[in-house]
C-alpha cells in the first residue's frame, strides 16, 4: 500500500485546494468551452470546422479563453512550477507511451487533405488543436494532479480519479453530441491515463500537452471533416494506440514506478 506523498512533491507551498473549489474551477473551464462555442457558432454562423473562419470563431476564440483562465489559475494558487515540472518519475520503458503516440502522429495526418485546404487553415488548426493540449493538460494534468497529490492521495490514485474526471467532462460534449458523447468519455479517460504517464516520463506538463494537441490535430485531419466524407486509412492508427498501450501497459504495469518515486 503507497504511503500519501509528502507536501514537498505537492508545491503546497503556493495555495491550497479543496475538492469543491477545484470542481468549481472544472465547471468554470467547461462554461468557457461549451457556452464560448454556442456563442461563437451563434455570432459568426459557423457550425463546423470547414473553413479557417469556422476554425477561428468555434475553436481558437473559446479555447483560447479556457487556456487563458487555467494558466491564470495556475498563476493565482502558486503552482507554476510543479505544474510545469513533475517529481515522480518512472523506469525508462515508459517511454514507450510517448513514442507509440508519436507514432500514430506522423502516420495518421491526412497530408493530402491538409494540403487541398490550405496552409493558412491547417495552421489555424494546428493552433487551435494546441490550445485544446495545453489547456486541458494544464487542467487536469496540471491543477488536477498537483491537487490530488496535496490532498494525500497516492499516486496510483492520483492516476485513476485525474483520469476519470478527465473522462467525465467529456460527457458536457452530449450537449451537442449527444448519446455519442458517452463511449468518447470511457476512451477520453484512458487516453488521460496515457497522457499521465507521458507527463510523469517526461517529468513536465509540457510533451504531454503537445503531444495531445497534435493527437487531436491527427484526428481531425483523417475525419470526415477534412477529407469529404472519405474513409482515410491513417485514421486507424490513433485508433490503435488505445488497445497498444493497453497491453504494453498491462503487461508492465507492476515495473512503471521507479524507486525514486514517493509512494
Amino acid at each position: 500500500m503507497s504511503a500519501p506523498h509528502n507536501r514537498a512533491s505537492t508545491g503546497s507551498s503556493g495555495r491550497r485546494l479543496s475538492y469543491p473549489i477545484f470542481a468549481g474551477i472544472v465547471l468554470v473551464y467547461l462554461a468557457i468551452i461549451q457556452g464560448g462555442g454556442i456563442l461563437m457558432r451563434h455570432l459568426s454562423g459557423e457550425d463546423d470546422f470547414l473553413s479557417t473562419r469556422a476554425v477561428f470563431y468555434c475553436m481558437i476564440i473559446p479555447l483560447g479563453v479556457a487556456l487563458a483562465f487555467t494558466y491564470g489559475v495556475i498563476s493565482y494558487l502558486g503552482w507554476l512550477q510543479p505544474v510545469l515540472h513533475d517529481d515522480q518519475p518512472t523506469r525508462p520503458w515508459v517511454r514507450v507511451v510517448p513514442i507509440v503516440f508519436l507514432v500514430a502522429i506522423a502516420g495518421g495526418i491526412n497530408y493530402g487533405a491538409l494540403t487541398e485546404k490550405g496552409w493558412l487553415y491547417t495552421v489555424t488548426l494546428l493552433i487551435a488543436t494546441q490550445f485544446v493540449g495545453w489547456g486541458e493538460e494544464g487542467m487536469f494534468r496540471g491543477i488536477g494532479v498537483v491537487m490530488l497529490r496535496g490532498n494525500g492521495l497516492t499516486e496510483a490514485r492520483v492516476a485513476l480519479w485525474s483520469s476519470i474526471v478527465f473522462g467525465a467532462v467529456h460527457l458536457t460534449n452530449g450537449i451537442t453530441h449527444g448519446a455519442s458523447a458517452l463511449p468518447q468519455a470511457i476512451m477520453v479517460s484512458l487516453a488521460g491515463y496515457f497522457f499521465y504517464l507521458i507527463r510523469r516520463v517526461s517529468r513536465g506538463n509540457t510533451l504531454n500537452s503537445i503531444i495531445h494537441g497534435l493527437f487531436d490535430f491527427t484526428l481531425l485531419s483523417g475525419s470526415a471533416i477534412l477529407a469529404d466524407q472519405t474513409f482515410y486509412p491513417g485514421t486507424l492508427l490513433p485508433i490503435l494506440v488505445y488497445p497498444v498501450l493497453v497491453v504494453i501497459l498491462l503487461a508492465g504495469r507492476k515495473r512503471i514506478e521507479s524507486g525514486q518515486s514517493t509512494r
